[in-house]
């Protein structure tokens, strides 16, 4: 089986960009992260996909599924992975499982005196997943340390 090149998946987001517009904007956003963060994994190992060269740093080793709730919805993401364990894409950041815009947003509805019902109902509907009265403290906590900073 042969792997889709860069440019071939970036074509495809396009594609899906040009065909349904704002309705495969999430898709379109997992394959230009997905794509990015192969880029990275080759930067660091000094060498492409199946590239045999003196500069290799390391291997590729598989890649680890991560779900990431943006605004255009929840993303499915693949990890790339490698065998020394220290790669992780400067793209995203470490231990996150929403974006930071979002997870303001949230807050400042709460803090606004929006009930976490509400927030729930309208992220459900905006953002297609439903964010739960934890997830909707945590990111008034967030707020509160912008507030302070």
């Amino acid at each position: 089986m042969t792997r889709p090149s860069n440019v071939n998946r970036l074509n495809d987001a396009m594609e899906l960009l040009i065909t349904h517009g704002f309705e495969e904007m999430g898709q379109s956003l997992k394959i230009l992260l997905d794509t990015a963060m192969l880029i990275e994994r080759e930067r660091y190992l000094n060498a492409a996909h199946y590239e045999r060269t003196e500069e290799r740093q390391g291997y590729a080793n598989g890649f680890k599924p991560k779900n990431v709730k943006t605004r255009v919805g929840a993303l499915d993401l693949s990890i790339p992975q490698t065998r020394d364990s220290q790669f992780y894409p400067k793209s995203l950041e470490k231990g996150i499982r929403s974006e930071s815009t979002l997870k303001l947003s949230l807050a400042e509805m709460y803090v606004n005196g929006v009930s976490t019902r509400k927030v729930a109902k309208i992220t459900e509907e905006l953002c297609g997943f439903e964010v739960t009265s934890q997830e909707v403290s945590r990111a008034s906590q967030l707020l509160d340390e912008e507030l302070k900073s």
